[in-house]
């Protein structure tokens, strides 16, 4: 596999930002995002978070499963598309613990409420653009009048 798989383009991707937007389903159908740290894991398809078992997501979670994880880095968008599992390891939890979280978890990683939320990756599209801003503009002002959409990009879907 080289860096042109789209496998490894998402998991280099995911290594390049450390905040996603998680969005779970709230129990009146609503969609509720907020915003997550990553944990800093070679992906292989699940994404990992420490997070309270007490909170709404946590809730939220075990009555629908279905969970969007959005990552932004410059140039480029990811989105992907799972389910949530609450994950109450220890073993696994001290792999993913960073002295950051003790902010969140007043008795850090021996807090009742901490867990991991694992999310089964089931389907990821990411976004690139070449350049910044200018040159999509430039792109996009070459494109019109002809036929041809503007060359700002890639798009690539990555089923699992």
């Amino acid at each position: 596999m080289t860096e042109n798989d789209p496998m490894i383009r998402l998991a280099t991707l995911l290594r390049e930002t450390d905040t996603a937007m998680l969005t779970t389903v709230s129990t009146d159908g609503k969609l509720i995002s907020r915003p997550m740290t990553t944990q800093d894991t070679d992906f292989l398809g699940d994404l990992w978070f420490v997070f309270s078992k007490d909170s709404p997501q946590a809730s939220q979670i075990q009555k629908a499963a279905e969970v969007n994880v959005a990552f932004e880095t410059k140039n480029t968008w990811v989105s992907i598309s799972g389910s949530g599992h609450i994950v109450e390891d220890r073993i696994k939890l001290e792999e993913h613990w960073t002295s950051a979280m003790d902010a969140w978890f007043p008795h850090g990683i021996d807090s009742p409420e901490v867990a991991l939320l694992r999310v089964e990756v089931e389907s990821a599209q990411y976004w690139e653009t070449k350049a910044g801003p200018l040159t999509a503009v430039i792109e996009k002002i070459k494109a019109r009048g002809s036929d041809e959409q503007p060359d700002i990009g890639q798009s690539q879907k990555v089923e699992f």
